[in-house]
């Protein structure tokens, strides 16, 4: 399985979802960085994906974007694939 990576903050329901979502399709490790307490790694996220919204999710390499591009991504049979991917 890939390695999942997201940029958080400590009060973000999105994050909260998006935790749900990928614990449910078998994702047992989330490597965490938050940017609520990290400011260098809220430069970073921002550099890297232009976006400044948490979370922030990446699947080995591939960006996929917030909470919402998560779920679009599940729905259309796309995040296990990623996930699985070798």
């Amino acid at each position: 399985m890939q390695t999942v990576k997201m940029y958080t903050t400590a009060v973000c329901p999105y994050c909260s979802r998006a935790k749900q979502i990928l614990k449910s399709k078998g994702v047992a490790t989330i490597e965490e960085i938050r940017i609520d307490t990290d400011p260098q790694a809220r430069d970073h996220m921002m550099a890297i994906t232009g976006r400044r919204t948490v979370p922030q999710i990446f699947i080995g390499t591939t960006h996929v974007g917030g909470c919402d591009d998560l779920v679009a991504l599940d729905g259309q049979g796309g995040l296990l694939p990623l996930l699985n991917a070798a």
